[in-house]
């Protein structure tokens, strides 16, 4: 079934030689986002280090929506394989037009118990691989004055977060670096949003190691927003051109009582409450 373009909408149009280009799409959000663009009409190419989801999913999403599905395996926390990804679309012919910086995870536990290895990936994954694949594909898309990115950031960007100290700065970093690219890019013809969901039952907690019961323990239920609503929220928001998506009503009010918080009170509770430093 070939998908039906809305000529309303401000993402870039749909044509044979451009590509949406989603990373961490073989599972959750990423998974999910890739869907929404696909039934937009949109080709998409997926990226993640999980070559048999990858192909899976491209084969779904051309078949179901009549668009040109790629993937491209790829470790994100190596530099000469984001590079890579560049080299391949060029040697197929895409152009990318949408960025969709999804790929992510998170540490649990203190600090002064953490793996560095694991930190350090988590940083190139997070944040290096933002920066890396941004500064690939936003100068074609100004040259063409023309495209859209989407960062995948989290409510844990709006406080500091005692558990998950890396990963809160993390998406303290991609928020702000969405700002700033967004205030730069905006007489360009280039949107940026920055997608802020809260809690998202994925398999993200359990990679962070948080225990399902831990993880049902810390969140109240009105909080959690599926993945495909999340992946709605934020390409409905890119396509409006919003700065900021936070899905769901309870994740805004969270997000801004973290925010407007004193650090003096907000952190020693969230220190108190977070289920990785309670064992």
């Amino acid at each position: 079934m070939a998908a039906t373009y809305h000529a309303a909408m401000t993402l870039p149009a749909p044509h044979p030689d451009r590509t949406c280009l989603v990373t961490g799409a073989s599972s959750g959000i990423g998974k999910e986002i890739a869907r929404q663009l696909a039934s937009r009409g949109l080709g998409v190419t997926l990226v993640a280090r999980s070559e048999d989801k990858l192909r899976s999913l491209a084969d779904e999403l051309g078949s179901t929506y009549g668009i040109r599905a790629e993937f491209v395996v790829a470790d994100l926390t190596d530099e000469a394989a984001r590079a890579a990804i560049a080299t391949e679309l060029d040697s197929r012919g895409l152009v990318v037009n949408v960025l969709v910086n999804n790929a992510g995870f998170s540490t649990t536990g203190p600090v002064h118990r953490s793996d560095p290895e694991r930190e350090l990936a988590m940083v190139r994954t997070d944040v290096e691989a933002v920066v890396h694949l941004c500064s690939l594909f936003v100068p074609g898309m100004t040259e063409r004055r023309s495209g859209a990115v989407l960062n995948v950031a989290s409510t844990a960007a709006f406080q500091p977060l005692p558990g998950q100290a890396g990963y809160g700065a993390c998406k303290a970093f991609v928020l702000s670096y969405s700002h700033a690219l967004r205030g730069e890019l905006r007489s360009q013809g280039v949107t940026v949003t920055a997608l802020c969901p809260g809690p998202v039952d994925t398999g993200f907690a359990a990679a962070a190691g948080l225990s399902e019961e831990e993880f049902a323990g810390s969140v109240p239920s009105f909080m959690l927003v599926s993945a495909k609503d999340v992946a709605a929220a934020g390409v409905a928001g890119m396509d409006a051109n919003k700065a900021v998506v936070i899905p769901g009503v309870g994740n805004k009010v969270t997000a801004a009582a973290g925010w407007l918080s004193p650090r003096s009170l907000l952190v020693p509770m969230v220190a108190k409450y977070h289920p990785a430093l309670g064992r």
